[in-house]
C-alpha cells in the first residue's frame, strides 16, 4: 500500500491485516509508551510518521511526514519513545531451544541495550544445555547501547555494528563517529567486530555499487574491522553473488596495504593478564615480518591463542591446531585463520611433527619456508601459550 504525505492513518496494536483503514504493528504495549508528537519510523526511515491520537488498548493515530510504499514485515523503529521491550522476545527463546539443538558456534542478540541482556542470554542457555554454549555477539542498534558500550563490552564475545537500526535512532550524521569509536574500543579486546548493513546497497538493483559504497566498504577495512556483512544485498537483492565479489575485491585491495594492520597492531595493549602468552603472540608476529616466515601455527584448546593472534593481523598465514572438536568452526570468524583439529599428541615435539606434516601434505608449506610455532609446554598446561619455536621445513 502507499502512504501519502499529510494523510493520517490509524495504526492498531491488535493484529489484522494491513489496508487503507490502517495499519499492524505487533507491539501491544504502544499506546500506553508512546506520547503524542513522537516519531515512528519504518523500513530504516525510508517512512516517517508522527503520532497525532492515542486510543488505550487499541492503537494510535499518525500523520505521514514522509510518504512511500509500505510493505508487509518491515521494521519500525521509535527513536523518541522508551519501550518496555526486554532483548529476548518469546521467538528468540523458541529459536535459541533451536540453535542449541544444532550446535551453532554464534548467536547474535538483536537490540542489546546494557550488559544485563547479555548476562540474561547466558543464564538461558545454561538453563537449556550444560554443553559446549555458542559464542556471543552484541548487535549494538540502538542509542542506549551506545551509552552503555563499555560494560557491553566486557560480557560478550564479539560486536556487530547494525547500522541499519542504528543509523534510524541515532542523528545519521552521527553514526561514522560512532562506528569509528567502537571499532577503536573493540580492538583492545580481541575480540571480533562485525560492521554491517547497507554496505552496497545499490547492488540490491545495480550490478555496480557506487563510489561512496566503495569508499564505505575500504573505510571499514581501514578502521580495523574484522569482518563485513551484507544482507539485503544477498537476502533479497538481484545481484548477490555480484555482491560478495565486489566486497572481496575491495577488501583483499585495501589489506595490501601495511598501513591497514599495523594501525591495527598499534591499538593493542602492551600487558594483559596473560601477559606471557601475549607477548610471545606479540613477538612471533614481528618475528614473522622479520623473517618472511609462510606460517605461524598455535595449537590450543580454549581458543584464546587463535584470537589474540588473529588480532595482531601478522603478514605470515595463521593455522590453528586444536583438539576440541567444536573450535575450529568457531574460529572461522577470525581475521586470516585457518584451523584444524588434531588429536591431542602427547608431547610437544610430536605436535610439531604432525602440525608440519599437516601443512606439507596440504601443500600450505613448502621445503624451505620459514616457520613460527606457538604451543604450551609441556602440552597439559592449557591456557599457557608458553613457547615459541623458530623452523624451516
Amino acid at each position: 500500500m502507499f502512504l501519502n504525505e499529510g494523510e493520517e492513518i490509524n495504526i492498531s496494536c491488535h493484529k489484522k491485516i494491513s489496508d487503507e483503514s490502517g495499519i499492524y504493528i505487533n507491539h501491544p504495549n504502544l499506546p500506553s509508551e508512546a506520547k503524542i508528537g513522537e516519531a515512528i519510523l519504518i523500513n530504516d526511515g525510508k517512512l516517517k510518521l508522527r503520532i497525532t491520537s492515542i486510543y488505550p488498548n487499541e492503537g494510535l493515530k499518525a500523520m505521514v511526514e514522509i510518504g512511500g510504499i509500505l510493505s508487509s514485515r518491515k521494521g519500525v523503529n521509535l527513536p523518541d519513545t522508551c519501550l518496555n521491550v526486554k532483548s529476548m522476545t518469546d521467538k528468540d527463546h523458541k529459536d535459541l531451544a533451536f540453535i542449541l539443538q544444532h550446535q551453532f558456534e554464534w548467536l547474535a542478540l538483536s537490540f542489546v541495550r546494557t550488559a544485563d541482556d547479555i548476562s540474561e542470554l547466558r543464564k538461558e542457555i545454561a538453563k537449556i544445555t550444560k554443553k559446549q554454549s555458542p559464542a556471543i555477539i552484541a548487535k549494538i542498534e540502538k542509542p542506549e547501547a551506545v551509552k552503555n558500550f563499555d560494560s557491553i563490552l566486557r560480557v560478550c564475545d564479539g560486536i556487530m555494528i547494525a547500522r541499519g537500526d542504528l543509523g534510524v535512532e541515532v542523528p545519521f550524521e552521527l553514526l561514522p563517529v560512532i562506528q569509528k569509536s567502537i571499532i577503536h574500543k573493540t580492538i583492545p579486546t580481541a575480540k571480533p567486530v562485525i560492521v554491517a548493513t547497507q554496505m552496497l546497497e545499490g547492488m540490491m538493483i545495480n550490478t555496480t555499487p557506487s563510489r561512496a559504497e566503495i569508499n564505505d566498504v575500504a573505510n571499514s577495512v581501514m578502521d580495523g574491522a574484522d569482518a563485513l556483512m551484507l544482507s539485503g544485498e544477498t537476502a533479497t537483492g538481484l545481484h548477490p553473488i555480484e555482491s560478495v565479489e565486489t566486497m572481496q575485491r575491495v577488501i583483499n585491495r585495501i589489506e595490501l596495504s601495511g598501513e591497514v594492520n599495523q594501525n591495527r597492531r598499534d591499538a593493542l595493549p602492551g600487558t594483559t593478564e596473560r601477559f606471557i602468552t601475549d607477548t610471545l603472540i606479540q613477538n612471533a608476529t614481528q618475528l614473522a615480518t622479520e623473517t618472511s616466515a609462510k606460517a605461524i601455527t598455535a595449537y590450543t584448546h580454549t581458543g584464546y591463542t587463535a584470537f589474540r593472534l588473529a588480532a595482531h593481523r601478522p603478514k605470515a598465514r595463521i593455522f590453528i591446531f586444536t583438539d576440541n572438536p567444536w573450535l575450529p568452526s568457531r574460529l572461522k570468524l577470525l581475521w586470516g585463520v585457518e584451523a584444524l583439529f588434531l588429536p591431542k599428541p602427547s608431547k610437544t615435539v610430536d605436535y610439531t611433527e604432525m602440525m608440519r606434516q599437516a601443512l606439507t601434505r596440504n601443500r600450505w608449506l613448502d621445503k624451505g619456508d620459514v616457520v613460527i610455532h606457538l604451543a604450551s609446554f609441556p602440552l597439559s598446561a592449557k591456557g599457557k601459550t608458553n613457547m615459541l619455536y623458530l623452523a624451516s621445513v
